[in-house]
């Protein structure tokens, strides 16, 4: 069980170095397990972004409010911040970016995978799109079809399989469900007004106004199939 310092990204007292990336300790062993799998069927893995702590969520956060950072409509077009009002703002934001304090890649047990044979050239930029994995010709097709038949096996998930309304479909993002489901249980609306609060975060009344809202649609609102189909990912 984390502390609420470690839930909340605040602190990386919990995770332990892997393949230059932080993790949960038992989901980087789940991980290199998955990885050496993967090797016994030519499938390279690598893992894109790992824990992401409080303050590096925060600072994603304020550069797309103030417009810094791109900020996308849900077909991926930009917009225009000064034309937003603050709700508006607000769900466009969360639509791509988990609010700091409340992502999964804060407790370990999430990361960002992808294929890196591809991209050794330089030539090619890893973008995390869905065309890279779902699309018959995307450079990681290939581990991501294996990874919807096997990633079960070592414990992981897609959280984001499926845009159901809340975050964005994310064909790359794993989840080691033993350590997340207990971070996922553990993260109480009173935990994320407190740390919202103690945040130099732009739209902070706005987002406080509306935080139950935000946790039921972007953090609970989650593809949790207990069972392996191949409809996993968006088909």
């Amino acid at each position: 069980m984390l502390n609420s310092n470690e839930l909340t990204g605040a602190s990386e007292t919990h995770l332990t170095a892997v393949d230059g990336h932080k993790l949960h300790p038992d989901a980087a062993q789940a991980y290199l397990a998955m990885q050496k799998a993967a090797a016994t069927n030519g499938i390279e893995l690598a893992i894109a972004s790992g824990f992401r702590s409080l303050d590096r969520q925060l600072s994603i956060w304020n550069r797309k409010w103030r417009g810094k950072l791109p900020l996308l409509s849900k077909q991926g077009e930009p917009l225009d911040v000064s034309t937003l009002t603050d709700t508006e703002k607000m769900h466009a934001i969360l639509h791509w970016s988990a609010l700091p304090g409340s992502s999964r890649h804060h407790w370990g047990s999430d990361f960002d995978i992808y294929d890196p044979s591809p991209f050794q050239s330089n030539e090619l930029k890893l973008r995390l799109v869905p065309a890279e994995y779902t699309d018959a010709e995307g450079p990681c097709h290939t581990l991501w079809q294996w990874l919807t038949q096997h990633a079960h096996e070592s414990g992981f998930f897609f959280p984001y399989a499926r845009y159901q309304g809340g975050v964005a479909q994310e064909p790359w993002h794993l989840s080691y469900r033993p350590v997340a489901k207990e971070c996922h249980q553990q993260l109480n609306l009173e935990l994320l007004a407190e740390t919202i609060n103690s945040l130099a975060i732009e739209g902070k009344q706005i987002i406080l106004k509306n935080l139950e809202q935000i946790k039921k649609q972007y953090v609970d609102t989650i593809t949790e199939d207990d069972g392996w189909t191949n409809i996993w990912c968006g088909y």
